[in-house]
């Protein structure tokens, strides 16, 4: 008898369970295993109370949910926008003797080479009052600022106020708030900053600034530890197949290799071609579960294992 698969992830349950779920005969209890089975809780699951709890009821009957599920993760936090300071509260701060806002301010002023404007000033004391961070880190952030401007544009040239705070947000959601982090975090961005020029120089692209989709792409194939060739051989199937550069469908395929653990030019010619013969009239068998795949299996077995055991712990 044909079978049809559809691609993802794979699931997995004992041949008990399975015996059990059909000795219910009940379609929602089947849903709601396959839900726990899946999510480990009732994360996106929109029934109304009456009918998740007749289904509970069924699956803790045949021992196949524990008596209190999991509570669905917490949604992430909401960035908390900065206050509307007024001209009177950075005027208060630079009164106050006892803060490390002035001589901030002061050094601030020193390294620019410019008196801060009421609108910087105003910018400086959302880094330092709403985000917290603490002055020297400040400061530090200023002298990245500072050095990736004249860079760009040559010597002269100072990043105003305002592109100081953007990227000072940009490190608070990194956690970059003190010292050690802001070392580790300016170490990391340097690195990259050269990395980028050698992917451009790989991707046969001019040497050019990169607009922050393009960066944002070199960072994660960075992490993900791709050699050169391998990231050369990514851009040439690319162009093969799309005709010019395609930043997205190169990602793609960089990713695919990612999953399958392969890094290197040699990992991929090895790992990433189809084996399999071709059968009569171009079919193929439908496609074995990938290692990711066979790896989630596992995942969903040990976490359906753990519902278990909670359950037979409060059973006995």
């Amino acid at each position: 008898m044909p079978q049809t698969f559809l691609p993802g992830e794979v699931l997995a349950m004992t041949g008990q369970a399975a015996d059990r779920l059909l000795k219910l005969d009940s379609g929602d209890a089947a849903l709601l295993y396959l839900q726990l089975l899946r999510r480990g809780s009732l994360e996106g699951l929109k029934w109304p109370e009456s009918r998740v709890q007749g289904a509970l009821e069924g699956l803790r009957a045949q021992g196949l949910a524990p008596g209190e599920l999991p509570a669905p993760p917490e949604p992430p936090a909401q960035e908390v926008p900065p206050p509307d300071y007024t001209t009177e509260d950075v005027s208060q701060a630079l009164a106050d003797k006892a803060s490390t806002f002035p001589a901030l301010a002061d050094e601030v002023e020193r390294r620019l080479g410019k008196r801060l404007s009421a609108s910087d000033l105003k910018s400086l004391y959302t880094l330092y009052d709403h985000l917290a961070l603490p002055a020297e880190v400040i400061l530090m952030l200023v002298g990245w600022c500072i050095e990736e401007v004249k860079r760009k544009y040559g010597p002269g040239r100072m990043p105003f106020l305002s592109q100081i705070k953007k990227e000072g947000f940009a490190w608070a959601r990194r956690g970059v708030d003190t010292m050690e982090r802001a070392e580790e975090h300016i170490a990391r961005l340097t690195r990259l900053r050269d990395r980028e020029a050698e992917v451009l120089r790989l991707l046969d692209i001019p040497s050019r600034p990169l607009v922050q989709r393009e960066k944002d792409y070199i960072a994660v194939w960075d992490e993900m530890g791709f050699d050169d060739e391998a990231v050369r051989m990514a851009y040439e199937r690319t162009v093969l197949k799309k005709q010019s550069m395609d930043w997205g469908y190169m990602n793609g395929i960089l990713r695919r290799w990612h999953e399958k653990g392969l890094h290197t030019a040699a990992a991929v010619r090895t790992g990433d071609r189809d084996p399999r013969p071709a059968r009569a009239g171009g079919q193929r068998p439908p496609a074995p579960p990938s290692a990711q795949q066979e790896r989630r299996a596992r995942e969903d077995m040990e976490r359906m294992r753990r519902l278990m055991e909670q359950m037979r712990q409060e059973g006995s």
